[in-house]
């Protein structure tokens, strides 16, 4: 596979997960997408604004190609932080479109650059970081906060699924999964015994 045809292949497969995560937010309250649903606090708004910082960071600064709205600094607890949460005055409107525009920035920055063109990660202490290891990591990172994404809004409604189609078109009623997970329970103590 040429250069070309890796960087699509990565590119498509990043944009899918974007979309993925957006799409956990349909249908929900500002409350829901707000919940903190572990221990550590993680929620579905929390994970799209961490999302926003850290590509806006790894497909932006680490380039020289700083997006251009201010980023909590990485080096800073406190700032740090608080990218993994909304504040009761930041709107799921401004966290989504902000996220939105990150995209475009960092799909820029994908379209201009070839996959062997290198940047500086600060926070991995690392210079001449090829856009390839950037990209690969940046879309491992979507696609895992894609899946708690997916765990936590299975906990708030049961919608399961990766995309708003695929929830809506599930295909099975509450029965089913209480019979399935009352299944997999039981096999849990058994083996546990």
């Amino acid at each position: 596979m040429d250069d070309s045809a890796a960087k699509t292949n990565l590119h498509s497969y990043l944009r899918h997960e974007r979309a993925a995560v957006l799409a956990k937010l349909d249908g929900l309250s500002e409350y829901d997408v707000r919940r903190p649903m572990t221990t550590t606090g993680t929620n579905l708004l929390g994970l799209v604004k961490h999302l926003a910082t850290w590509e806006a960071r790894y497909l932006g600064e680490v380039f020289g190609r700083p997006f251009p709205e201010p980023l909590p600094r990485w080096d800073v607890e406190e700032e740090r932080l608080a990218d993994l949460w909304a504040t009761e005055d930041e709107s799921r409107a401004e966290v989504v479109e902000r996220y939105q525009r990150v995209w475009s920035h960092s799909d820029a920055t994908i379209e201009a650059l070839a996959l062997g063109d290198t940047g500086r990660v600060e926070w991995w202490g690392a210079d001449d970081v090829p856009l390839f290891n950037v990209l690969v990591h940046v879309l491992a990172e979507t696609s895992r906060h894609a899946g708690h994404a997916d765990i936590l809004r299975e906990e708030l409604d049961g919608a399961v699924g990766t995309d708003a189609e695929a929830m809506a078109a599930a295909g099975h009623d509450p029965a089913f999964w209480v019979e399935r997970r009352e299944r997999i329970e039981a096999a849990a103590r058994a083996a546990g015994r």
